[in-house]
């Protein structure tokens, strides 16, 4: 549900600003309209220090940053360097000079005793399969190409090796002392935000009377006007207040309940209602939730992410996920069961259920396959929930003369599907059936044929009509054919986890040999691991689209509004 917000207007002295502002942060429930981004050089300057912060939580974290990064480097070079010259070993650079060495590498196998013959060659050493050697002198015409000569000898370069290690094992032991400093370094960016916030509320006021006061605009939610209210009257700043509209484009705050909250971050990804829309959370709650659930299909698999869910409550950085994650796996293992899937196993065949099969979905329905019958009729379902609600909406912002044309649409699809629904159970003559549906279709028609739009001519309505009618009927079919994937996914992550049953069981062939159970559980567990995380995501997209095409094209839902973000501390 969408919460009820006033408007509030304050008018104050330029220099009480800052005060004012600190104020409403200390309050933390009024939203003051401004700017979500830098507008200048400072606020771009406490952007950065916030930046810099979540950069080194995260280097911290990760027990890594740019510091450490360089001297592994130098480790790293070093070490290459003296796998480079380890084959020649220790010697006098400054007396062998004079010589003119010149550094071979070569295969052994490649290696030519001929070449002793013509050039003085001096074999340093041999290992892996390599040959190692100087030619001494004159060089000219010899077959290999000539390696750059070593620099240093392996004795060189190990005090440089010992330092660069030293001062890693230094810098770590810093970065992992510096993980209890990760608390207030968090609090000084939240410190830093409500500065930004009060900042950018500061430079959105609109100064007037030769800048020596400031007007600002502010929203806050009804219920706490009283609150509101009662700290401007005690600070005596002058404000008006009044019930926020439309065209103020006013902050959309949700109000719901601890289940739907969970999918409000849902809602988020595809944008927040208009202040006059609806709040889509609580229809995507109820059929994500049963979506998902669908895809999935397995009550083992159900069980597996109510595991995850309870061990993702440890880790600090996904609890806040852990709680969509538990109820997703719980509305699996109903499905689940329901479906008669256990970890790709048809529980309907175990003696323990013999008594309540007629609780599990049967394999055919009217000659078709149960899965998809099922997919289809909640796809009819979600579709005519979608129309009742832009019907509901449109009168609510419209008025009903102005939504007769949507009405008549929703009265004839939804209503149809209600009267044919009743006719399939028998309660209805088909005689009486006939009658109800052209009574609908007449009623529906006028809707949409002829006052469509009150203020159009009744010509140009029922041309607009016929154009409606082949969009809604083309749109309409392919939009519940869409709800076969729920059935495809399901059936798709069934027949690959039997498959990795299948395969276990020819491993394990009659279970005699004790020593094929260890790649029997191997394998089956690979095989459901990855099967569970590939069904999990086409679980997360696939429902995702439904509510946010299917469900939200045929409800009219806009993503026109903007997230409530009062000033706080």
């Amino acid at each position: 549900m969408i919460a009820k917000m006033t408007q509030y207007s304050f008018i104050l002295l330029h220099g009480d600003k800052e005060e004012f502002l600190s104020g409403l942060q200390q309050l933390g429930v009024v939203d003051i309209t401004r700017s979500t981004k830098p507008v200048d050089a400072f606020s771009q300057s406490l952007l950065d220090n916030i930046a810099t912060l979540r950069q080194d939580i995260d280097c911290t974290l990760k027990g890594s940053d740019p510091t450490l990064v360089e001297l592994q480097g130098q480790r790293d070079a070093i070490l290459k360097e003296m796998a480079d010259v380890t084959p020649w070993g220790e010697y006098d650079r400054e007396r062998l000079a004079p010589f003119g060495l010149h550094y071979y590498s070569v295969a052994t196998k490649k290696y030519d005793p001929a070449w002793e013959e013509r050039y003085a060659i001096q074999v340093v050493s041999q290992s892996g399969g390599l040959t190692w050697f100087v030619v001494v002198g004159d060089n000219e015409g010899f077959p290999l190409k000539e390696l750059p000569a070593p620099t240093h000898t392996p004795s060189e370069l190990r005090p440089a090796l010992e330092s660069v290690r030293d001062k890693i094992a230094i810098h770590r032991e810093i970065l992992e002392a510096r993980k209890a400093e990760i608390p207030k370094m968090e609090q000084h960016i939240l410190n830093i935000q409500a500065d930004l916030d009060r900042y950018l509320a500061g430079v959105a006021a609109v100064p007037a009377a030769e800048d020596t006061i400031d007007t600002l605009i502010g929203f806050a939610p009804s219920e706490n006007d009283a609150a509101v209210s009662a700290y401007l009257d005690q600070h005596g700043v002058f404000y008006l207040k009044d019930e926020a509209k439309v065209e103020e484009n006013p902050p959309i705050q949700f109000k719901n309940n601890k289940f739907v909250k969970m999918f409000e971050v849902l809602t988020d990804m595809y944008g927040r209602p208009a202040y006059n829309g609806f709040d889509p959370t609580p229809f995507i709650a109820v059929f994500f939730l049963l979506f998902f659930a669908l895809c999935m299909g397995d009550a083992g698999y159900g069980l597996v992410l109510i595991l995850v869910g309870l061990l993702l409550k440890k880790v600090d950085s996904f609890k806040d996920m852990a709680p969509l994650v538990v109820t997703l796996g719980v509305a699996t293992v109903f499905v689940g069961f329901f479906l008669h899937t256990f970890f790709s196993i048809d529980i309907a065949q175990w003696k323990c259920f013999e008594g309540i099969r007629w609780i599990f979905l049967p394999d055919e329905i009217a000659g078709y396959a149960g899965g998809m019958v099922l997919s289809l009729v909640v796809g009819v379902v979600h579709l005519c929930l979608a129309m009742v609600v832009k019907a509901i909406n449109c009168v609510k912002v419209n008025g009903f003369a102005a939504s007769l044309g949507t009405l008549g649409w929703t009265l004839l699809i939804v209503g149809g599907v209600i009267v044919g629904a009743i006719a399939l159970t028998g309660v209805l003559s088909s005689e009486v059936t006939k009658w109800v549906l052209i009574v609908l279709g007449v009623v529906s028609a006028l809707g949409i044929f002829v006052f469509n739009d009150p203020k159009r001519n009744k010509l140009a309505n029922v041309g607009m009509g016929l154009w409606d009618t082949y969009n809604t009927v083309t749109g309409l079919m392919g939009d519940v054919l869409s709800y076969l994937r729920l059935y495809a996914l399901g059936l798709a992550g069934a027949m690959l986890g039997m498959a990795f049953n299948d395969m276990g069981k020819m491993v394990l062939g009659d279970g005699s040999n004790l020593v094929l159970w260890i790649p029997f559980i191997l394998l089956v567990l690979i095989g459901h691991t990855l099967n569970i995380a590939m069904c999990a995501l086409g679980a997360f997209v696939h429902p995702l689209r439904l509510n946010f095409l299917e469900f939200f094209k045929n409800s009219g839902y806009e993503a026109a509004g903007r997230k409530f973000n009062p000033l706080t501390k």
